[in-house]
């Protein structure tokens, strides 16, 4: 499994759209999260650790996003399942919800 770094995208993780500053969950998504799903057929590990915190809007738009984008609902899954932070455990779980938000807004 390819790992990715959050903090060599960012330690400073910004807002929601790339529109709205700089280090966006959108840039992220489609720089780094879309590109690296693709090349590595969805098995990625996302590490959260080291970046100095984490706007709701960020998590939501860059993991969240992934289902608006298209990407199928197990890959999104099985990578909330692969995500790593001893630094915030909880943040595994916030993802997490943010993508079965994103799953039953799509499917309803």
């Amino acid at each position: 499994m390819k790992k990715i770094l959050v903090t060599d995208f960012s330690e400073f993780p910004g807002p929601r759209y790339i529109n709205l500053g700089p280090d966006s969950g959108e840039l992220f998504r489609k720089t780094i999260l879309l590109p690296e799903i693709e090349a590595n057929n969805g098995e990625i590990i996302v590490v959260l650790d080291g970046a100095f915190g984490y706007g709701s809007s960020f998590l939501d738009e860059a993991f969240g996003g992934l289902i608006r984008d298209g990407v199928p609902k197990e890959t999104v899954l099985s990578i909330c399942n692969n995500l790593i932070s001893e630094d915030d455990p909880s943040l595994k779980l916030e993802i997490t919800q943010w993508v079965k938000d994103a799953i039953a807004h799509k499917e309803s």
